[in-house]
């Protein structure tokens, strides 16, 4: 990945950090009426979302490594840290570590109303490249792809990150 690259988790986070956390800053400012009272330094929601994903990061890693050493201060390095820690765990469980910092950077995206980064990944359950997101979920858009009542299929960001992380480690092994 190159110095540049602002499509990792950690990136994400970072750019979620500097550019997103301030109001008035970042791809989508907001408008607004001057107020009688200042507004918050911060957009609370951002504050609030880079915590939530910070501390599920570490109380993953303590719960499967519970002698990690200590989480990085900087957030964007916790993914780092995260990896380093539970190197030596099983595949299953590096495989369940992988998937939770995939979905956390999908989360990152999806913030930042880059909502199309499910564009990129096929559906689950039948491979078909199309999935769009719809207020919580991924949804297909094969109509093949429904339930028995004709409904189009979602898909949450943690069954797409586990999906990702099982295509990537299929491919690796078909490319040795």
């Amino acid at each position: 990945m190159s110095a540049g690259d602002d499509t990792t988790p950690a990136a994400r986070l970072r750019l979620l950090q500097n550019e997103f956390l301030q109001p008035g800053r970042g791809r989508h400012h907001e408008r607004a009426a001057k107020a009688s009272t200042p507004s918050l330094p911060i957009r609370v929601a951002i504050y609030d979302h880079i915590q939530a994903a910070v501390a599920e990061a570490t109380e993953h890693t303590r719960a499967v490594a519970p002698h990690a050493g200590p989480r990085p201060k900087q957030a964007e390095k916790t993914y780092e840290w995260m990896v380093e820690q539970t190197a030596h765990l099983d595949p299953d469980r590096q495989r369940n570590r992988d998937a939770l910092i995939y979905r956390q950077g999908l989360e990152h995206a999806i913030v930042m109303g880059e909502s199309k980064i499910i564009c990129r990944h096929p559906c689950p359950g039948c491979g078909t490249w199309g999935l769009f997101w719809r207020r919580d979920a991924a949804v297909c858009v094969n109509r093949y792809c429904a339930d028995d009542d004709g409904v189009a299929r979602t898909w949450t960001l943690q069954q797409i990150a586990e999906d990702h992380i099982a295509r990537k480690e299929s491919a690796a092994q078909r490319a040795t």
